[in-house]
Parts: structure tokens; C-alpha cells; sequence
């Protein structure tokens, strides 16, 4: 198989991409770490739970959520619960499972935090951009999103750390 090399204007697109990216973590790290004392990733775990019906998560869906194996998430959630922001549960109908569920400290947190967030996304990111700028960004990791989901390039459940299920509620 002959390797396909980037073309120069490949390249630099694909640098471009990675040096932004980069930039714009440290950039919502910094923030997250001045205002909450969490990094980008703890925030994340918390807005999930937020978002999920009675802010509550299998720890294996909040795994895939937020694409970190399950021993890097037992971790965080250990560190958010010994805060006082997210509380484990029995999974009920399984044993060997649990369940992640934001607690109304953590969801305080979570609404203190979130206008500083939007307000760093916003400076960095949308701020450099034309309304048709954000809409060709939607369209390109849109597209990117589903080749990766749809055209068999996703890994399957054995290829992933955070796909892997041992249990209904793990």
C-alpha cells in the first residue's frame, strides 16, 4: 500500500488544527482551573451528568461520554465525590454496576462556573469567526464525526476502553 502524504496545504491545515486545539484546552483549563479548581475534563463529567435525565449516568455511558477509560473516570468521580459534587449509586437492577449522579453542590458549581466557560469558548474560539465561519465549522466535525461513526473507522466495543460493558449499570 503506497502511503498518501498530506499535500502542503494538507499539512498545514492539519498543524493549524492541532495547534488551535491545543491552544483552546490550555486556554479552557486555565480558566476551569481559576474558577473551580477543576480541569476542562471535571467540568465535563459534570455538565454530562447535568444534561442526563435526574443527573444521573452509568459510569459506562459517562465513560463513553466523555471518551476516558473507566479506571481514569473512577478517579475523577472519586476526587468530584470526595468534594462533594457528584455522589455514587448502586445501580439497582445490578450489583456490580454504579451509577454517577451530580449532586445539587455540584450542580451549583456547575451553574457558577459555566458563564466564565462559555465566555472563554466564546473569546477564543467564535469570536475569530464569521456566523458562515461557524456554520462551515459545524458542517466540517460534523462530517468528520459521522465518517468516524458511520463508515466502519469506529472502533468497536473491544477496541475502546470506554465501550467495553461488563454490566447493565457499569
Amino acid at each position: 500500500m503506497t502511503t498518501r502524504w498530506l499535500t502542503s496545504k494538507e499539512q498545514r491545515a492539519w498543524r493549524a488544527y492541532i495547534a488551535a486545539t491545543h491552544l483552546l484546552e490550555d486556554a479552557i483549563d486555565r480558566q476551569l482551573q481559576q474558577d473551580a479548581g477543576m480541569p476542562h475534563l471535571y467540568y465535563s463529567i459534570l455538565a454530562n451528568l447535568s444534561e442526563a435525565p435526574e443527573r444521573r449516568l452509568r459510569m459506562t455511558d459517562l465513560a463513553e461520554r466523555t471518551k476516558i477509560t473507566r479506571s481514569r473516570l473512577t478517579y475523577a468521580v472519586t476526587r468530584l465525590e470526595k468534594d462533594g459534587l457528584i455522589r455514587r449509586e448502586n445501580c439497582k437492577w445490578d450489583k456490580r454496576g454504579s451509577i454517577a449522579a451530580l449532586t445539587d453542590e455540584g450542580m451549583a458549581v456547575l451553574e457558577r462556573t459555566a458563564p466564565g466557560h462559555v465566555e472563554t469558548v466564546r473569546t477564543f474560539l467564535f469570536e475569530h469567526l464569521t456566523e458562515e465561519q461557524v456554520g462551515q465549522l459545524e458542517e466540517i466535525f460534523s462530517g468528520v464525526t459521522r465518517a468516524l461513526e458511520d463508515d466502519g473507522v469506529r472502533p468497536t466495543a473491544d477496541d475502546v476502553p470506554w465501550r467495553r460493558r461488563s454490566s447493565p449499570c457499569s
